[in-house]
């Protein structure tokens, strides 16, 4: 039997395998303009697959891209919260994914915990995919990259610019950093830095810094997240530690001339982000956001070639 191939964390990938997915979704994306969101591709490599979908957090973009990438692929989609499940009450990770292995063809998870999609992975059966944890977030790094290559070219020898906190899609960035060849230069506050391990596996690819002005210097690309994620108790104190790290005209105005603006949305405009930014010419997160979709189906079909 051959090898499961989850989708956990983009520093597990091959590079080779993290630029086929992403050639596949721009060419998927490109053979379908113009047709219904409905319409199966022409290959439908998901035929007669099902994707169970399980949700810890709430969820806008990872619910209905996934959702509209299985359909797309020519397969269906199974949908439930944590909440509503015997995981919710207490049921072991693992007995969840042994039985979820026979009922369905793949599971995507966002949950709260990276532990739990690990251990679901570990005895799953059947491809495992992190549509988010408090650890990090690799499908939107790939829609990222897809929205990039799309405006500016090829990623590898492109800087991307981090201002924020130094979260999961922070983390996520570090680990693509070195796979796809570009520069990350981030600013944090100290007390929100990212995790020491993640920003090891960044290499020398990666820059921290405590300056925001620093790390938009000679940036290709510039990339905020909001300061405040769900779950998060410390409001007043984050907004104190990251008060001149928003993003605004003036240090958009740092970075090259023809750099671009990207966000995984929810924005919370008029902190880590200005509505002259956001709703600018130079902002790319409404594709960033529909791009979700053509990421993960290249995702998923990687996934489901390896079985």
């Amino acid at each position: 039997m051959s090898m499961v191939r989850h989708f956990l964390d983009i520093y597990r990938l091959e590079a080779e395998d993290l630029r086929a997915i992403l050639d596949d979704a721009h060419a998927r994306k490109q053979a379908r303009k113009g047709w219904p969101q409905g319409r199966a591709d022409a290959d439908a490599p998901a035929k007669d697959r099902v994707l169970a979908m399980v949700f810890e957090k709430n969820s806008t973009r990872t619910r209905f891209s996934f959702d509209a990438a299985i359909r797309q692929l020519g397969g269906a989609s199974i949908i439930a919260n944590a909440g509503d499940m015997q995981l919710g009450r207490g049921e072991p990770v693992e007995d969840t994914a042994r039985v979820l292995s026979r009922m369905v063809d793949a599971v995507m998870i966002r949950a709260n915990d990276h532990e739990d999609v690990e251990r679901f992975a570990r005895v799953s059966t059947v491809p495992v995919i992190n549509g988010l944890t408090d650890r990090s977030h690799p499908c939107q790094i790939l829609a990222d990259l897809l929205t990039i290559e799309e405006h500016l070219g090829p990623i590898a020898g492109k800087t991307v610019a981090w201002v924020g906190d130094g979260n999961n899609v922070c983390h996520s960035f570090m680990h693509a950093a070195p796979k796809f060849g570009f520069r990350l230069q981030v600013a944090c506050p100290a007390e929100y830095h990212p995790d020491l391990h993640d920003l090891a596996k960044g290499g020398n690819h990666v820059m921290l810094t405590g300056d925001p002005q620093e790390a938009v210097q000679g940036a290709d690309v510039v990339v905020t997240d909001t300061w405040v994620s769900m779950g998060d108790q410390d409001y007043e104190e984050r907004l104190e530690a990251f008060d001149g790290y928003g993003v605004d005209e003036a240090l958009m105005e740092q970075a090259n001339p023809d750099a671009v603006f990207l966000h995984c949305l929810p924005a919370h405009r008029g902190e880590e982000v200005t509505d002259a930014v956001i709703d600018g010419p130079r902002s790319l997160v409404w594709d960033e956001a529909e791009n979700r979709i053509h990421a993960q189906k290249a995702v998923l079909a990687w996934c489901f070639a390896g079985s």
